[in-house]
């Protein structure tokens, strides 16, 4: 049920109710073990667990054979803070290899990490979404594709390198191109898998919004976008755009660029989202922002919730979840407080 529950909401067909997805949630371990009465977390603990949440929808994206960077070329580790509740995630940033925005100018993402087998990798692919059919039956796993056209960037120039080079956009496109060529490969070996959605993740905004000029994103981005979302509308697929921080200003272009359907943060106002793309685009988040559960402001958390559901129940294509993550540091009591709550509205 609850696999044809995201099925057709991202089809903006009725559902029987909100389709619900949240991020994060194997980081809370101990909460993990005691919703699922388990004496520890395995495949089949996990299962339980998104199935008592009423998880529809799992977020999934594949950098592809040739995805870890540093095994094939230059690139930027800028390290990881702390997330875990036990610090295991944490990386030291090294040193950026690229030292003046010449060495950025001169740069070609295929040449510099190659592409692999084309056939490889579609075959890469589709074992992937089927052994993520295997393991959770009762959710929509995605493909997708993380490091798109600027996140690619990121993670291989760091944020000073990469913003000293767009400087000067005119040596700065044919850069961009070449992360948008690499990328375009891994799409159409997604084209051919049996994957029904793919998740086109591209961190293009700050919190703040664009960090680019709006024609940068206008004439050199978002008509990329459009291109790489071909083969996957040709191949019957339903793409859903996510990035991190505020894309309001764009997020019409994203649709008119062939999007068909938004995952966001809170810092993009829902009622915004809803008001403009309500019923003709899926809409993945809510009111509800972390930091609310975090700090235990539960009427805060409460209100955000009735007026999520309050607009989702309008509208075909609403996806329930918090945009911008559980994170561990959550209290288990507010936890079970929030999906309890869920479980009783949506």
């Amino acid at each position: 049920m609850s696999r044809e529950i995201a099925l057709d909401t991202i089809s903006l067909k009725e559902t029987p109710r909100i389709a619900h997805t949240e991020y994060s949630l194997n980081y809370h371990t101990d909460y993990i073990l005691k919703k699922t009465e388990a004496s520890k977390i395995d495949l089949d603990t996990i299962r339980k667990f998104y199935d008592i949440l009423m998880i529809d929808f799992l977020w999934n994206t594949d950098d592809g054979l040739h995805g870890d960077w540093e095994k094939f070329g230059r690139a930027t580790d800028m390290g990881h803070a702390e997330y875990a509740i036990d610090g295991s995630d944490k990386r030291i940033p090294k040193e950026c290899p690229f030292k003046s925005p010449e060495d950025v100018w001169d740069f070609d993402t295929v040449a510099e990490y190659g592409l692999p087998d084309f056939d490889e990798q579609v075959s890469a692919y589709e074992s992937n979404i089927q052994r993520l059919r295997d393991d959770f039956p009762n959710q929509l796993s995605t493909g997708g594709y993380y490091k798109t056209i600027v996140s690619g960037a990121i993670q291989a120039f760091g944020w000073e390198m990469f913003l000293l080079a767009l400087s000067d956009i005119s040596k700065m496109e044919k850069v961009l191109d070449s992360f948008f060529r690499f990328t375009l490969f891994h799409m159409e070996a997604w084209a051919k898998t049996s994957a029904e959605v793919i998740i086109q993740h591209d961190d293009f905004v700050w919190t703040g919004g664009p960090f680019m000029r709006p024609e940068i994103y206008r004439k050199v981005i978002i008509p990329r976008y459009a291109e790489l979302w071909k083969p996957l509308h040709r191949s019957g697929k339903k793409v859903l755009f996510c990035s991190d921080g505020n894309f309001m200003g764009f997020a019409e272009d994203i649709v008119n660029a062939g999007a068909d359907g938004l995952i966001f943060e809170p810092c993009n106002d829902f009622g915004f989202m809803v008001e403009r793309f309500g019923g003709s685009t899926v809409l993945v988040g809510s009111f509800v922002d972390c930091r609310d559960l975090t700090f235990g402001k539960w009427e805060v958390v409460c209100a955000s919730i009735d007026k999520t559901v309050e607009l989702a129940k309008k509208f075909k294509g609403i996806m329930f979840a918090v945009g911008n993550h559980l994170p561990p540091n959550i209290p288990s009591e507010m936890m079970e407080r929030y999906i309890g709550y869920l479980k009783e509205v949506l």
